[in-house]
């Protein structure tokens, strides 16, 4: 989204708790479309294309582990250099180039429709940090962003200080990174990391140039905009810079693509060697490197998916020994921020007395550093969740989860409790932030200034185009800055709404109408579209009785009970919680009567950590039946039609979607999966593989029995149901891809043309981006024509809603 996306990609602070054989055979004759399998139980809707779906050759393979012996005729396809694999992809290309030929219109009315709706400048609101004010926005006719500033005028004793380089440039525009010009240079870009230094006189920052997320660290002197030499440094992840700003922190990845050194360069310095400041020698560990929010210390995170360890540096003297917080407990993770003498430490380590086994906040002495024992607990009051912490000069921001709903609150600093008490939340007098609903995602902006009293955040909904708040803590008000404009929608489709208006209560969620700090808040309004559009919040019960939260949205105008298509989108992987922001490209399927459905499936991050721990590992299972519970509430309570429900899965979600397909083949009849993990069991016994071991706490460690019986017993490649019929499939992957590797869609795709319903298998296309990495490729137009092909694949193959109407 522009103004979700955009502000993330300023100089963001990170969040706190913010993975052959030699027997070489030609290819085979592909075998013909017209021979469609007698008992097949399918009727495709639309028409198969002329030419042929490829077969793969088969290589025989033997994979065995804890005395199972199993044969993998299309593990020559990890070799991605070997010529007839390229060669399969080609054909698979081409093959779905003659599937979607006649969608070539739709496509283009598809993309018509997403790109008239994009507003007609696409820019964030600055941000004032320092001296400075910052934004970020894309050029007329451009597909990617640049990121400026200008100084603010009328901040005096700042700029006393930058008089020497800046006169005459009061209000100018200073261009500090231009995408466009490194895309056009390379034919690709991904911006991994900006740090701004303290001073401003640096901008530190990380390139991809390939899509492998390879990043080079690069260094631009912002007086007179050249680069540093000898500051590029392949493999780097992470930054944060000293109080000096000349002196700079970054981590490095290993061979595996796993952080595990941090380095430190001095600009300006004669030595030649940058000096090693930690390396994690387990591989089960990352390390990341942030600074605090004041600026006064740097800290060293290292991190498993499940436990972590922190170090903390002096930031006014970088090059002394570093000091580390607590020893790494199994399970125990714990976050820190600093203020005024006091670290703040997030944690969800054992506490006595209290057995709400999720996270707390304790406070620490800097000098008492080293001490096991923390004090002046916080915890979270009843039916509420810590999930993360930001801190100001003085002011603690909570990111919680209340009822359920995500929400904020902050607390003045410093806070006085005796050191050591407990105390409740509700206890300390917090300012619960307004929201329009509780249907609203939260983003932090950047929100660098320690001093700023005003918190930024962007709020958006299924319904409610990204809306960014300025949040005044000191007065306890707050202030809409900007709203994304969608274009070419009639007046009916939107209304505009009072914000926190104590005669329009309807408008907010009952948390906020009945909180006492809810008062004396700027009185501009946001707009939504719920009146052209419902967005719901229902719970499917699943095959244990276990409520599971599901997100239906659609049109109030197109959508008709019993008749309408749909599609279920899931995740439910790593504790994330599902992305339901705002996206007007949605609308050009709610407009045609379709149905959009999100699965809060356990794995994801609803809730408490215990929503994750019970869909990970030996609890995987319950995210896949999580996903079949949702996709027959959507059917049974009329929602959807039953012949008419898709599916869609990105990257670990592809894993979910995959195997509900194999258990349930019949629940959908359409399935987009996108740079899918599919060929779970295989890679899991891969250690050298990129991430691998880094995902065993996540789905298990294949070489423990157990978790391998329980890991084969779900991967989607190894489960998929001979000769069976299965739904229409589109599966996406990059070639260049280092997170899933492409040989796991092709494997996938290949195995069902070769053991399934061969009438099926017909409308089953594999699409590869052969230049592209995990996230694909193309800028923030180019998207639309990805999405159009996405949409134009299930009309095809799912059908209107005319097609239901009798």
């Amino acid at each position: 989204m522009p103004m979700a996306l955009l502000p993330i990609l300023l100089t963001s602070k990170h969040s706190l708790k913010t993975s052959i054989l030699s027997h070489h055979f030609h290819l085979i004759p592909t075998i013909s479309s017209s021979s469609f399998s007698s008992h097949c139980r399918r009727r495709l809707p639309f028409c198969l294309p002329s030419k042929s779906p490829p077969l793969a050759k088969k290589v025989p393979f033997t994979v065995s582990a804890h005395g199972k012996t199993w044969k993998d005729s299309y593990n020559w396809m990890r070799n991605t250099n070997e010529p007839d694999f390229l060669h399969y992809l080609n054909q698979e290309n081409s093959y779905a180039q003659a599937f979607m030929a006649d969608t070539q219109n739709l496509q283009r009315t598809l993309s018509e429709e997403m790109r008239n709706r994009m507003p007609t400048k696409i820019s964030t609101a600055s941000e004032r940090w320092g001296p400075w004010l910052y934004y970020q926005y894309i050029p007329e006719g451009k597909e990617y962003p640049v990121l400026s500033r200008r100084l603010e005028s009328g901040n005096n004793g700042w700029l006393n200080t930058l008089l020497s380089y800046t006169r005459g440039q009061l209000g100018m525009e200073q261009i500090l990174l231009d995408w466009n010009q490194i895309a056009e240079q390379y034919g690709y870009v991904h911006v991994g990391t900006c740090r701004v230094s303290p001073d401003h006189n640096f901008l530190a920052y990380t390139l991809d140039f390939t899509g492998n997320e390879q990043f080079v660290l690069q260094i631009k002197d912002l007086k007179d905009g050249s680069m540093v030499p000898k500051s590029e440094f392949n493999g780097v992840v992470s930054l944060a810079w000293a109080q000096d700003g000349r002196t700079l922190f970054y981590t490095t990845s290993d061979q595996n693509q796993r952080p595990y050194r941090v380095l430190c360069t001095k600009l300006g310095s004669d030595v030649i060697d940058d000096v090693i400041v930690y390396t994690e020698d387990d591989l089960n560990f990352c390390v990341d490197i942030t600074s605090t929010k004041d600026g006064k210390f740097i800290t060293v995170n290292s991190n498993s998916r499940t436990s972590s360890e922190v170090y903390v540096i002096d930031a006014t003297n970088p090059f002394d020994s570093m000091q580390r917080v607590h020893k790494r407990v199994s399970g125990v993770q714990y976050f820190l921020e600093h203020h005024n003498g006091l670290f703040y430490i997030l944690t969800n380590a054992a506490l006595s007395g209290w057995s709400g086994g999720n996270y707390y906040l304790a406070t620490c002495p800097v000098e008492h550093i080293l001490s096991s024992q923390w004090q002046s607990i916080i915890l979270p009051s009843e039916n509420m969740n810590f999930q993360d912490m930001d801190i100001f000069s003085g002011h603690l921001v909570l990111f919680l989860q209340k009822n359920g709903f995500p929400t904020l609150c902050s607390i003045n600093l410093p806070i006085k409790i005796d050191c050591k008490s407990k105390v409740e939340v509700d206890d300390l007098d917090p300012w619960f932030f307004p929201l329009p609903s509780n249907m609203c995602s939260i983003v932090p902006g950047s929100n660098h200034d320690f001093m700023n009293p005003k918190y930024r955040v962007v709020l958006s909904s299924p319904v409610m185009p990204d809306l960014i708040v300025d949040y005044d803590m000191s007065r306890e008000t707050f202030s809409i800055v900007q709203q994304e404009e969608v274009r070419e929608l009639s007046d009916d489709h939107g209304r505009c709404l009072p914000t926190c208006k104590q005669d329009t209560p309807e408008y907010l969620d009952a948390q906020t109408r009945e909180d006492k700090n809810y008062h004396n808040v700027e009185l501009r309004g946001w707009k939504d579209f719920s009146d052209s559009y419902c967005c719901e919040r229902k719970e499917a019960i699943s095959h244990d009785g276990v409520k599971v939260p599901l997100t239906i949205l659609y049109s109030r105008k197109a959508w008709q009970r019993g008749l309408s298509p749909g599609i279920l989108q899931g995740y439910g992987a790593y504790g994330e919680v599902l992305d339901k922001t705002w996206c007007p490209d949605r609308l050009s399927l709610l407009d045609r009567g379709w149905v959009m459905a999100f699965a809060d499936v356990r794995g994801g991050g609803s809730g408490d950590s215990s929503w994750h721990k019970s869909g990970s590992g030996l609890n995987k299972h319950n995210s896949i039946y999580d996903f079949v519970s949702c996709g027959n509430y959507l059917i049974n309570e009329g929602y959807v039609h039953r012949d008419q429900l898709g599916a869609i899965g990105f990257s670990a979600g592809g894993l979910l979607v995959g195997a509900v397909i194999n258990i349930d083949p019949n629940l959908f009849c359409a399935a987009i999966l996108k740079v899918p993990f599919l060929d779970i069991c295989n890679t899991l016994l891969d250690p050298s593989l990129p991430l691998t071991l880094l995902d065993y706490e996540e789905f298990g460690n294949p070489q423990i029995q157990s978790e391998f019986e329980n890991i084969l017993s779900f991967s989607p490649y190894d489960n998929i149901p001979t000769d069976g019929c299965l739904p229409s499939m589109l599966v996406t992957t990059s070639f260049l891809d280092s997170r899933v590797g492409v040989w796991e869609a092709a494997k996938w795709v290949a195995r069902i043309r070769d053991s399934t319903c061969s009438s099926c298998s017909c409308s089953v296309i594999l699409k590869t981006n052969m230049v592209g990495g995990h996230f694909g490729e193309g800028g923030f137009y180019s998207k639309c024509e990805e999405t159009a092909y996405d949409y134009a694949f299930l009309m095809k193959v799912i059908g209107d809603l005319n097609d239901r109407r009798s």
